[in-house]
Order: structure tokens, then sequence, then C-alpha cells
């Protein structure tokens, strides 16, 4: 490879090509925010041509978002009634936020193990940017930041299938998470965790990353159980 090809390499790495998103994308984002906020409720029915009409787009992107909410847990499909938003249980969070413990304390692990400083740079710059974004009282991008750093500290790991898991398993319980950190003391005891679990992580300390993650998720489910 020629020094300019080499350099022409690096430059891509550091600054990915800006891409379009595309009209499903985008569709999708905001129907998944109306769910996260709740101005979508558990239990209700989607009502495609009043959702279509406020996004201003038509019912076939729509049901395209549907479906892939759907794919995620979010949503849930039925006979003569249509799109339903999900409601979950107390004992469906317990078993999920169970199974993501284990799934982020094994990620916590191999990451710290092996994961390259420019990975572990970039996670602590995400979580910069989510302590500002909570500076200013952010709640929306600052939950899709962290929902995000839960994300790259798994897939740091290199394991694409805890990654899939961990991921599908995230998607269904996004709504509680984001309403489990509603009031100033439940979300700075959030925050407070995600420091520690930083400060473990730059330390490459897995095990101590793990314990934080453990302490982190048990939190979530005091925190979320109670807004049920």
């Amino acid at each position: 490879m020629t020094n300019e090809a080499g350099m022409a390499s690096e430059a891509q790495e550091l600054y990915p090509r800006i891409t379009r998103r595309t009209l499903h994308e985008e569709v999708l984002e905001r129907l998944r925010d109306m769910i996260i906020e709740g101005r979508l409720t558990p239990g209700q029915r989607i009502n495609e041509g009043a959702v279509g009409a406020q996004l201003g787009v038509s019912r076939t992107p729509l049901r395209e978002a549907i479906k892939t909410l759907a794919s995620e847990g979010l949503v849930e499909i039925q006979p003569a009634k249509g799109a339903i938003v999900r409601k979950f249980s107390a004992q469906d969070l317990l078993q999920i936020l169970e199974v993501l413990k284990t799934l982020e304390q094994l990620g916590g692990r191999m990451t710290c193990a092996q994961a390259s400083d420019e990975a572990i740079a970039a996670i602590r710059a995400m979580h910069d940017e989510m302590m500002e974004l909570y500076r200013i009282r952010n709640r929306l991008d600052y939950f899709k930041l962290n929902q995000a750093i839960h994300s790259a500290i798994v897939a740091a790991s290199g394991n694409g299938v805890l990654v899939e898991m961990h991921g599908t398993l995230q998607a269904r319980i996004k709504r509680l998470r984001f309403i489990g950190n509603e009031g100033p003391e439940k979300w700075a005891g959030a925050v407070a965790e995600h420091e520690e679990m930083i400060v473990a992580l730059l330390k490459r300390d897995g095990e101590a990353l793990a314990a934080i993650i453990g302490k982190h998720m048990d939190s979530t489910l005091v925190r979320v159980r109670d807004v049920l």
C-alpha cells in the first residue's frame, strides 16, 4: 500500500463517510421514539392513519417500521386489532434484565481484556458527550447515547453472537428503561453508576466493570419496577 493510500484509509477510519438515511430508518426512529417517550402507550393500538399523518408519511413505510418494531419486541401484531404497543409485566422485566446483566458482564470482561485502545477511547468520548447531555437535561438524547454506550461496551468484545443477543433484548425494554430514570434522584443514581463503569473500563479492570454492571442492572430493575 502506498503512503497516500494508507493515509486515505486512515482518514476514512477516522472520518466515516456521510450516508443518507433511508425513509424507513427515519420513520422507524420516529416511531420508536414515540413509544419510548410514551406518546404511544403500552397496550395502545397504533392507528396507522393518524400516526402516518402525524409523521407525514404514507402507510407503506409506516407498516415496514411497525414490522421492524415487532421483530424487536416493542410492538405486537394481533389478529383483528393490528399493531399494539407491547406491555411488559414485572416478570418479563425481571427475566430480560437478568439475561442482559449476564451478557453485559461477559461483554465487559472481554472488552477489558482484548479491546483496542481506540475502541475504549471512543466509549470514553461517548460517555463525556452523555454527561454533557445530562448537564443540560436533554433526556431523550441522553437516553439514546446511554443505550449506545451499553451496546458499544458489548460490541468491543468482538463477539458477534453476544452483540446480536444483547441488541435484541435491549431493544425490548427501551421504554421501561427510559421511564425508569424519571425524577432527579433516579437519574442521578444511574449517572453515578455509569461514571463508575467508565473508570473501571479505562483501567481495563474486567472484574470491577462486571461488578458495577451488575449493580447498575440490579438498580435498574428497582427503578423501573416502581413505574410498572
